[in-house]
């Protein structure tokens, strides 16, 4: 995923169409390729990658909300950390392997030592993935959004992340490379759940289940989410 920072022309419909089928072909059960090796001939670094996530989602839903003549509240901070190092969340503490969003102080907090290992490993989608998806539970904190089951949170998060990068690709700031389809839905897939735990106060969904609310955001828009 590299952002464009020349101002270039729109993607084509077609090529918007191809990721979106190829996002609902392999959730549909097409299965997901092998991590492809990065390409890092003038690939941006694993920094450069969070600040433009960072960046670009906030841009994003800044203009979404005053499209609906809301004002959209920056998070306070953007906290990396490294194991058991990181910021704590009211009475909970920061765990290694993880980013969160927290409501209280209204900041989002990343194990960067996890995050690089998965831009290493997986490739720079997973970036694109989770920072979207922690800004996510920030919009839902904005907007007083109400669950039942925690599962239903996580998957209308990954259902916004879906619908910010496919804005983002659609508008120019992000281009979409080869191998970046399979990027993402790889992301989702390590994070699903192994069983489909709904009452599971610390559910996220499945692998399929991540990767179908990933792919509505994505082809419909975050309005869908």
């Amino acid at each position: 995923m590299t952002r464009d920072r020349t101002s270039p022309a729109l993607p084509s419909r077609a090529a918007l169409a191809r990721l979106a089928a190829v996002l609902v072909l392999l959730v549909a059960g097409c299965g997901i390729a092998a991590p492809r090796s990065m390409d890092r001939q003038g690939a941006d670094s694993f920094e450069d990658d969070i600040r433009t996530a960072r960046t670009l989602t906030e841009q994003f839903w800044t203009q979404h909300f005053q499209q609906l003549g809301e004002t959209y509240r920056p998070i306070a901070d953007f906290i990396p950390y490294s194991g058991t190092s990181g910021p704590s969340c009211g009475q909970e503490q920061s765990v290694p392997n993880n980013a969160f969003y927290c409501p209280i102080g209204h900041f989002i907090a990343y194990d960067q030592d996890w995050m690089e290992s998965l831009w290493s490993e997986m490739g720079d989608g997973s970036v694109y993935v989770i920072i979207p998806h922690e800004f996510g539970h920030a919009v839902q904190a904005q907007l007083q959004t109400s669950f039942r089951l925690n599962v239903q949170m996580e998957l209308q998060a990954d259902c916004y992340a879906g619908g910010t990068l496919s804005a983002l690709v659609g508008s120019g700031a992000l281009t979409a490379e080869a191998g970046d389809e399979d990027e993402l839905l790889l992301s989702l897939e390590a994070a699903g759940d192994p069983t489909d735990n709904w009452l599971d106060p610390a559910a996220h969904g499945t692998a399929e289940q991540r990767q179908s609310s990933f792919a509505t955001g994505y082809r419909d828009g975050v309005d869908a989410c």
